[in-house]
């Protein structure tokens, strides 16, 4: 166990609740800003804020001028947050956009974007994957069972789904334009396929899975997938996937962000509370 130190959490969802409570359990000093009636230690107001630790705001941290905190009756204003916090004091977000880096850098903050560690991305790929096969599960007439599946992109988040469908019994392909990405997916067991030679040849899955950030369902590749083929988006907004040509084809296509906060939050907590005491390690603290 780490040395006690004093947390705050200040907005966010489920995650950021379990991530409170397992702060908590650590034996770790907690106080919670705009998280709801079902937060541990909550505060009404930021004052002593600036003694914290580490203040832990959520991902995405904000949303327009507001800090992201849907849990809250009133989302607080993000620069009355940030307003509170001492220079040089350290705050971890999630999913840092330009806006927050230069106030951060305005008050002199010692900002850390913990979405950015690869090791909460590895962490989070298996809950997406999860997430992504309980759609699948839940939309399609079919068992995954015997399904042919297309996954586009050899990220780490196919690896793990290549992995979770492959023991449900799946046929899977990967897509991909690296011939060391398709090396690999072939060593998975998968069949491999180039992603600029899908056209003329999606017709025969029956759920296809882009992870890739880039339009590669567009129009002539919806056109060509069978009666049925359900489609299910991972990839970061603005996806991969052109959802207008989808509707107007009648696919059904899903655009699925954000899962292992909807899916899992507390596994999701877990991983997040490893990447900041993963931070907290290389800063020394």
């Amino acid at each position: 166990m780490r040395q006690p130190l004093h947390f705050w959490v200040v907005g966010g969802d489920p995650r950021c609740l379990a991530l409170a409570q397992a702060l908590v359990g650590d034996g770790h000093t907690v106080h919670t800003y705009a998280l709801g009636p079902k937060a541990v230690c909550p505060s009404n107001t930021l004052n002593s804020i600036d003694n914290a630790d580490c203040v832990i705001l959520p991902l995405p941290a904000h949303s327009g001028e507001l800090l992201n905190a849907p849990l809250a009756s009133e989302p607080p204003v993000l620069e009355h947050v940030l307003d509170a916090l001492a220079p040089g004091q350290l705050c971890c977000a999630g999913r840092v956009s330009p806006e927050l880096e230069r106030a951060a850098q305005a008050r002199r903050l010692r900002l850390i974007d913990y979405f950015v560690r690869e090791e909460l991305a590895v962490a989070n790929a298996v809950p997406t994957g999860e997430g992504a096969i309980q759609i699948a599960m839940e939309e399609l007439p079919i068992t995954l069972h015997g399904a042919r599946v297309l996954l586009i992109g050899a990220g780490r988040l196919s690896r793990v789904l290549a992995q979770q469908l492959r023991g449900l019994g799946s046929k899977v392909t990967v897509a991909a334009r690296r011939f060391s990405d398709l090396a690999w997916a072939e060593v998975w067991g998968c069949t491999a396929e180039r992603t600029d030679e899908l056209r003329g040849w999606m017709c025969s899955y029956d759920l296809v899975i882009n992870t890739a950030p880039a339009l590669l369902m567009g129009r002539e590749e919806l056109e060509d997938l069978k009666p049925g083929c359900l489609v299910i988006d991972l990839a970061s907004a603005p996806g991969g996937v052109d959802f207008a040509a989808a509707e107007e084809l009648g696919v059904k296509a899903i655009q699925a962000l954000s899962l292992p906060g909807k899916v899992a939050p507390v596994t999701a907590a877990l991983a997040i509370k490893a990447a900041i005491y993963n931070i907290l390690t290389e800063l020394g603290v």
